[in-house]
């Protein structure tokens, strides 16, 4: 597997993107388009939350009866949700005007949306949104798709991989954005997937399931769960290679998709609403995966824990006030700790350490926690980042 320099969602063959200014933001990207040239099969994964966008529900809708498609359209600045029945009625607008600018059929089109939520979308600015970016689209216009969705992201997020297999050379490509209102259950982001592997739908839609659980549902920023979050996954077929059950291709996609989407995630969360580290929690030696998972993720929403790596406050007692209300029986008396690189409890004793010293080294883009449950041979890793002053300044003045 090989990672592609400067790759997007158009990476892989058959795939064409845009993106543009549609008016929804003051001179910024704002819409894009990707259109696969050939039809292709079509998986998704979706929010948990009840409050559900518009385009969620669209989308959900077309896929009980449809499993392919091959355009999606995304908006940014506007959510679409709370909006009731003419959200519903501004997504099947928008739809009908993709199928006639791309022609292709209304059913081959997925939405999405993101930003403020209770706002209409203006039909106006999506009718140039539409035109703007059926003109644009471009083999090499997946950057500036990925750039259209940000929201309070500060950098566009893509990547692409490569793999060799004795059937020829399949390619995944993938771009996300996400950096508040950001925790597990497909929460809170947009990601779009492409591929140009050939396979069966329920293959793909369980392997996608499969990764969102190694990856985006590993990631929390603020333990918000939001209404619009869409992962739509496009395999179009054009590279030739066929992905089946239980065959060494299958393997081989399995591995790429993992790294595709975790390099996402990643991504994500080092892009956290003013962010200044991304925190990877490790959990190891549990005695289930599902038991390692709850305690990972409770450190990793835990306001205390998030706002000591800011500080660089080496307060390591924190991750054991976490860990203990992740609703998991562990024997505090045999965890081991390394915290930043130093370990800091053994056998649940805590060991002397020069404080300066680890504070010191806190003070990295990437902090790493690292607790040994002594349970069994079970793990799960995390994903957050650190609380900041700008995080509260984001999110105190978001709509004014």
């Amino acid at each position: 597997m090989e990672t592609i320099n400067n790759g997007s969602v158009t990476s892989p063959k058959g795939f064409a993107a845009a993106g543009v200014n549609a008016g929804f933001k003051k001179d910024k990207l704002d819409f894009m388009l990707l259109f696969s040239k050939s039809p292709a099969i079509v998986a998704g994964c979706f929010t948990q939350n009840q409050v559900v966008a518009a385009p969620v529900t669209y989308c959900k809708r077309l896929m009980e009866f449809n499993k392919s498609g091959r355009v999606i359209a995304i908006n940014s600045g506007v959510a679409n949700a709370c909006t009731g029945e003419a959200g519903l009625e501004c997504c099947n607008f928008t739809a009908v005007l993709v199928s006639q600018y791309l022609n292709v059929k209304i059913d081959d089109v997925y939405l999405a949306s993101t930003g403020v939520i209770g706002r209409a979308l203006d039909l106006e600015k999506m009718k140039i949104g539409v035109e703007k970016a059926s003109l644009a689209l471009d083999d090499d216009g997946g950057i500036l798709a990925a750039e259209a969705i940000m929201t309070t992201d500060t950098v566009p997020k893509s990547i692409a991989v490569s793999c060799e297999t004795t059937k020829g050379q399949f390619t995944i490509g993938g771009m996300a954005k996400g950096s508040g209102m950001i925790a597990p259950n497909m929460a809170t982001m947009l990601s779009v997937i492409t591929t140009d592997v050939k396979i069966e739908q329920e293959l793909l839609q369980k392997h996608l399931k499969s990764s969102v659980d190694r990856s985006f549902n590993l990631v929390t920023v603020d333990g918000d769960t939001s209404t619009n979050d869409t992962l739509l996954a496009f395999a179009n077929g054009e590279s030739g290679v066929e992905i089946l059950a239980d065959s060494a291709e299958e393997k081989r996609f399995i591995n790429a998709l993992d790294y595709t989407c975790q390099a996402l995630a990643k991504m994500i969360a080092r892009d956290g609403e003013g962010a200044t580290k991304m925190i990877e929690i490790i959990v190891r030696c549990s005695d289930t995966e599902e038991n390692a998972r709850k305690i990972a993720m409770t450190i990793a929403n835990s306001p205390l824990v998030k706002t000591a790596v800011f500080g660089n406050d080496p307060n390591w007692g924190r991750v054991f006030m976490a860990a203990g209300r992740a609703g998991v029986t562990f024997d505090q008396m045999k965890c081991n700790l390394i915290f930043a690189g130093v370990k800091v409890v053994r056998s649940g004793e805590p060991l002397p350490f020069d404080k300066v010293e680890l504070s010191n080294k806190m003070k990295t883009n990437e902090v790493k926690i690292e607790l040994d449950m002594a349970m069994g041979e079970k793990s799960a890793v995390a994903w957050t980042c650190d609380f900041s002053y700008e995080y509260v300044k984001i999110n105190g003045e978001y709509t004014t």
